[in-house]
């Protein structure tokens, strides 16, 4: 799960990492009641779940109430367009106003899982901003790592390594660069993340060091122990169809395509996607009913895939090992009939009574039910009744 910048600010700052101040708005009238009470100089920036914000014009720095007014305006007023988002883009609905400050040097620090080490990693660099991906590719050497001990956290040593690293000396900010990097890792801990970055770290040119960015993902399987994250979660800036399909335990990602794939199983998904790109489709989804796959879960998979405009064609590639192929041609068969299948529908299914569901998806006689050998047969005639 994601959260807003905001959010992660107020987490960080809790654990005693320093960010500027900064309010949370929903309107213009409220971004300038907040730049009025904040003074000086302040950033506006558009509380998405995308990247790209500034070069989109969704961060804007200002000098006065009316530029704050006029940011909030624009933002609030208009979908923001990135490569993140996709060219229909996203809709602004929440506003950070925060202190301006002014920038020295910008700094890059994160905690992620190394899962091929299956233990936490410590990362800096001191090429931070908004090119951290490019850093990273250019120039890997530029970013230190330090893993953390899986019952010890982060050490003293790895600490001083990684202060080091980042080329702070002077005692206040070697303390700064301390909490920081202190801080994020227990924040890391505390709530199960998956993801605690501050990009960039700046030292101010009076020589401060604050986290005037921040992203922080969660676990969603440790959900069921903090409460407070799951306040924390904004539906408005989900997929409506994956919250859907979260409400029936199904797992769903809406892809670009006009092909849906209901498969039970993560790597059945991966190969089904690999194999319709491999004959010139394009995937609409990734959809996973599970292993243990239900009538009812399939009749709502199918609703979910099918509510999607852009899809003309589906492909159901299903392993019956938990659930049997009979009972599941029985649910693609009642499907039918509920659903309703105005798209062609082909079927691969193996595993478990799989000679009685080809029985029973040949006695149904659907039109728009079609059965396959295998999967190179399903992906071949899917691919080319959508062409």
């Amino acid at each position: 799960m994601k959260i807003h910048e905001y959010q992660a600010r107020d987490l960080l700052a809790e654990a005693g990492v320093p960010v500027p101040q900064a309010q949370v708005v929903e309107s213009v009238d409220a971004a300038v009641a907040a730049y009025e009470r904040i003074g000086g100089r302040a950033v506006v920036k558009a509380q998405v779940f995308a990247g790209g914000r500034g070069k989109a014009g969704f961060v804007k720095l200002c000098n006065s109430a009316d530029e704050v007014r006029q940011a909030a305006s624009f933002m609030l007023n208009n979908r923001m367009v990135s490569p993140q988002t996709g060219p229909g883009g996203i809709q602004v609905k929440k506003l950070l106003v925060a202190a301006a400050v002014d920038i020295e040097s910008e700094y890059y620090v994160a905690v992620v899982v190394d899962r091929a080490k299956r233990r936490p990693v410590v990362m800096v660099s001191k090429e931070g901003g908004v090119e951290i991906e490019v850093v990273a590719h250019r120039n890997p050497d530029a970013i230190v790592k330090c893993w953390l001990h899986p019952s010890m956290g982060l050490l003293s040593f790895q600490c001083s390594q990684l202060i080091t690293a980042l080329g702070f000396k002077e005692k206040g900010q070697v303390k700064s660069a301390e909490k920081v990097i202190r801080g994020l890792v227990n924040v890391f801990y505390k709530y199960d993340c998956s993801l605690a970055e501050v990009n960039p770290l700046v030292r101010t040119k009076s020589g401060d060091i604050l986290a005037i960015d921040a992203k922080i993902n969660f676990d969603d399987n440790a959900f069921f122990r903090h409460q407070r994250v799951q306040e924390m979660f904004d539906p408005t800036e989900e997929n409506p169809m994956e919250l859907r399909a979260k409400e029936h335990n199904l797992s769903y990602i809406a892809l670009d395509g006009n092909i849906g794939c209901l498969v039970n199983g993560a790597g059945l998904a991966m190969a089904t996607m690999d194999i319709i790109k491999l004959h010139g489709g394009m995937p609409a989804n990734f959809l996973d009913v599970g292993g243990s796959v239900t009538a009812d879960a399939a009749i709502e998979a199918f609703r979910i895939i099918l509510a999607d405009t852009k899809v003309k064609g589906v492909l159901v590639n299903i392993f019956g090992g938990i659930a049997k192929c009979d009972t599941i041609a029985e649910a693609l068969i009642k499907s039918a009939k509920e659903v309703g299948f105005k798209v062609p529908v082909v079927v691969r299914l193996e595993g478990t009574n799989v000679d009685r569901a080809r029985q029973l998806l040949k006695e149904a006689a659907i039109p728009q039910l079609v059965t396959a050998t295998d999967l190179t047969d399903a992906a071949k005639k899917v691919c080319t009744k959508v062409a």
